[in-house]
């Protein structure tokens, strides 16, 4: 890990361990795998950290070793698993006997809470401690980006938005949903991209009033809204951006339907501030569509938390309480949805800087091939 990255490394510890301490903790068992990497660095698909008042033990077996002492950050030991759970768990919460150890209850199975139990009931009396649920700790830290995130995510939808536009000006009618899909994915692995945030979506004419419309070896047709929504990962961030595309003239419902979406986020981009609620975020562009009368054919959020995961903390949604604060990046992405007919979503990506959202997409907002 860099000089940076291992300073990054021991404030976000810092911060973790005022939280645990208002939380009346001691300790606290991270499994969940982006949780691992934010506090250590470890980019390894097994292990367990654990984040003691004194200590940083990061928990992994014979396999990612070697990994581990690559690339743990600063104050961090690795912990040699060996065994199962039950021989090695007692080394590892040496010196907290009858101490509050929280675990990460939206990542931990009942069969892993059934172990822990049962490992803890095995120890002597003395040097067993007590589990206690916690959720979102972590999370909630991870939500604003530090200045080597933000450079990352944005280096994200650079790439992004390259891909899609080099996609969107080779369309061509008869091309499938599964053959645009896979030109996105090939243009970004081509150039740098570690991989995709999640599986692109592409939804051509009528399957694009699905929101989460997954690609077939339907062709696209010329006349019709296509719907792309795609991201990539960039040194473990991610990107997500929609863009809707018609191949030659579209007809008059979707001018009118996607001037509605445009505006709506367009107004929403100009007006979300920090100390604004993810409700009042959806409002703006809810208000907008409702006015339009397309209230009902806006049903999911506006928006979402972006990172090292492709939906993260914040939640801009109807009923989201999250407040919006410096430094988290968030998607906006109003759309409209109309059965037998298809669908307007338009996305971008950006971060609250200075108050405002400071938009990181770049990529044009339509794209009208033959027109």
């Amino acid at each position: 890990m860099s000089d940076a990255g291992a300073a990054q490394n021991v404030n976000r510890i810092a911060a973790l361990r005022e939280k645990l301490a208002a939380e009346g903790l001691d300790a606290l068992l991270v499994t969940e795998p982006h949780n691992r990497r934010y506090l250590t660095g470890f980019t390894g698909s097994a292990g367990t950290v654990l984040v003691a008042a004194d200590r940083v033990a990061l928990a992994t077996d014979f396999r990612y070793w070697e990994q581990a002492e690559s690339q743990k950050g600063h104050g961090v030991d690795v912990f040699k698993q060996e065994g199962k759970l039950s021989a090695w768990l007692p080394g590892l919460m040496a010196g907290l006997g009858g101490k509050k150890i929280g675990y990460e209850a939206g990542d931990v199975s009942v069969a892993l809470h059934k172990q822990l139990r049962e490992a803890i009931a095995g120890m002597p009396t003395g040097d067993r401690v007590s589990l206690v649920q916690s959720e979102g700790l972590v999370e909630e830290l991870r939500a604003v980006k530090d200045e080597a995130e933000k450079d990352a995510l944005e280096r994200a939808v650079q790439l992004g938005d390259k891909a899609f536009e080099d996609v969107a000006a080779r369309i061509e009618p008869g091309w499938t949903e599964k053959k645009v899909a896979w030109e996105i994915e090939r243009y970004a692995r081509e150039h740098g991209a570690e991989g995709l945030s999640f599986p692109t979506i592409v939804g051509g004419g009528p399957w694009g009033a699905m929101p989460h419309a997954y690609p077939r070896d339907e062709p696209v047709r010329e006349g019709e809204p296509i719907v792309i929504d795609m991201g990539v990962v960039i040194d473990g961030y991610c990107s997500d951006m929609t863009r809707t595309v018609v191949l030659g003239r579209p007809d008059a419902q979707f001018d009118t339907v996607y001037e509605i979406v445009l505006t709506a986020q367009e107004t929403a981009e100009a007006t979300i501030e920090a100390g604004m609620t993810g409700e009042q975020a959806h409002m703006i562009a809810q208000a907008i569509i409702a006015e339009a009368g397309h209230g009902e054919r806006f049903g999911h959020g506006l928006g979402h938390g972006v990172g090292l995961e492709v939906h993260e903390h914040p939640r801009v949604g109807s009923t989201s309480p999250d407040l919006l604060e410096e430094g988290m990046v968030i998607t906006v992405e109003p759309g409209i949805y109309i059965p037998g007919w298809g669908g307007v979503r338009i996305e971008d990506q950006g971060v609250i800087e200075n108050g405002k959202l400071r938009v990181f997409t770049r990529a044009p907002k339509l794209r009208m091939t033959g027109a």
